[in-house]
C-alpha cells in the first residue's frame, strides 16, 4: 500500500513512560459533557489543516514530492470507521486521486482506539490528527457483493470468488511470513477491487505484531467474523494465530457465495457466544438456487473448522485444489467488475456509490 503519515503539533512520547509530574484532574460534573469537534459527522478540520502539517508523498516507486495539507482538495467522505474518516482527495500538483484516512486520536473514543493501533509496526508518536493516503480503489466487496444479489438479483461466479480467495489468502501469508503480523479485520469491507481486476486488503488499524506466531489481544476486530477461539477466552488461552484470520475468511467466502450472513442476527454477545462458540459451524453446501464445485465446498468448509487444531494455515490452504487451480486458470476479473460497476448508479449519496 502507497502511503504518507503527517500529522499536526510537536512531538510527544507515547512510549508509557511519565514524561513529568501532572497536576491531578478536577472533573465538574455539573453540566453534561460537550461533543468534541472532531468527532462531527463531517470533520472540517479536513478542509482547514495547518500548513505546518507537512510530509513526503510517494505516488510511485519512481515519483516523490514534498506537500503540505493544502496540496490536496477534499472531494467528500467515503466512509467512516471506529478510527476515523475515509476523504477521496486530490493531489493538486500532480492530479492523483487517492483515498486519505484522517485517525483522531484526541477524542475519547479515539485515546482507546490509539491502543489497539499502537500493536502496528509503524506508529506515530504526535499530537493531532494522523492522515494516511492510499491508493483509491474502486469498490468494496461488502458493496459490491449486495449489489450483485440484492439490485441485480444475481450472483457472483466462482471463478470470480476463486480469485478473491487466491488474492487473499497470498496477501495474508504476506503479512505472515514478510511482516509479522495478523490482520485480525478480515470481513467483506475490507476486500477491495477495482476496475482493472486487482483485488487488495486493507484497513489494518488494529493489526497486531506475532510473537511466536502468536496473538494475544482479544478484542481488536468486527465480532461477527472473530474465530470461536477468540471469542470464548478459555477456548485458547495461549492467545491465537493466523488460523483465526482463516476463520474470517471462511466466513467472509460463504457470504459472498450466497449472498447472506451465515448466522442469524444476534440480539446480545450471549446469543454469539452461544451459537459461535457452542453450536455447530457454518457448512456451504449445494442448494437448489446455487451449484458450487466440490473444490470450493471443501475450501470454504476446512476454513470454518471449528476446532482450532484442526483448522489449517496459510501453507497448508495455499496447496489446496481450488488455490492451485486458480493459480493457473486466467480469469476476467476486471471486465467482470466494470460490468457491475457501470450499473451502480453514480450518485455520491448513494449507498452504493463506490468510484
Amino acid at each position: 500500500v502507497k502511503c504518507l503519515f503527517f500529522t499536526s503539533g510537536f512531538q510527544i512520547s507515547l512510549s508509557g513512560v511519565p514524561q513529568s509530574k501532572r497536576k491531578a484532574l478536577k472533573l465538574n460534573f455539573a453540566n453534561p459533557p460537550v461533543k468534541p469537534a472532531s468527532r462531527l459527522p463531517l470533520n472540517p478540520r479536513l478542509r482547514t489543516h495547518s500548513i505546518e502539517s507537512s510530509g513526503k508523498l510517494k505516488i510511485s516507486p519512481e515519483q516523490h514530492c514534498d506537500f503540505t495539507a493544502e496540496d490536496l482538495r477534499d472531494l467528500g467522505e467515503i466512509g467512516r470507521g471506529a478510527y476515523g474518516s475515509v476523504n477521496k482527495m486530490v493531489h493538486k500538483p500532480t492530479g492523483q486521486i487517492m483515498a486519505v484516512k484522517s485517525i483522531f486520536y484526541f477524542t475519547v473514543n479515539h485515546l482507546y482506539s490509539y491502543y489497539k493501533l499502537n500493536d502496528l509496526s509503524c506508529r506515530c508518536h504526535c499530537i493531532g490528527d494522523c492522515w494516511i493516503c492510499m491508493e483509491l480503489m474502486s469498490t468494496s466487496l461488502d458493496k459490491f457483493y449486495k449489489y450483485v444479489y440484492c439490485a441485480l438479483d444475481d450472483v457472483i461466479p466462482e471463478e470470480i470468488l476463486g480469485k478473491i480467495t487466491l488474492a487473499t489468502v497470498k496477501a495474508l501469508n504476506h503479512l505472515k511470513e514478510n511482516l509479522k503480523i495478523i490482520h485480525r479485520d478480515i470481513k467483506p469491507s475490507n476486500i477491495l477491487m477495482d476496475r482493472k481486476g486487482n483485488i487488495k486488503l486493507c484497513d489494518f488499524g488494529i493489526s497486531g505484531q506475532l510473537v511466536d506466531s502468536i496473538a494475544k489481544t482479544r478484542d481488536a476486530g468486527c465480532r461477527p467474523y472473530m474465530a470461536p477461539e477468540r471469542i470464548d477466552p478459555s477456548a485458547s488461552r495461549q492467545g491465537y494465530d493466523v488460523r483465526s484470520d482463516v476463520w474470517s475468511l471462511g466466513i467472509t467466502l460463504y457470504e459472498l457465495a450466497t449472498g447472506r450472513f451465515p448466522y442469524p442476527k444476534w440480539n446480545s454477545v450471549f446469543d454469539q457466544l452461544t451459537q459461535v462458540v457452542k453450536g455447530e459451524p457454518p457448512q456451504l453446501s449445494n442448494s437448489e438456487e446455487r451449484q458450487f464445485s466440490p473444490k470450493f465446498i471443501n475450501f470454504v468448509n476446512l476454513c470454518l473448522t471449528k476446532d482450532e487444531s484442526k483448522r489449517p494455515k496459510y501453507k497448508e490452504l495455499l496447496k489446496h485444489p481450488f488455490i492451485l487451480m486458480y493459480e493457473e486458470r486466467f480469469v476476467d476479473v476486471a471486465t467482470y467488475v466494470c460490468r457491475i460497476l457501470d450499473q451502480i448508479p453514480a450518485s455520491p449519496i448513494s449507498p452504493m456509490y463506490v468510484d
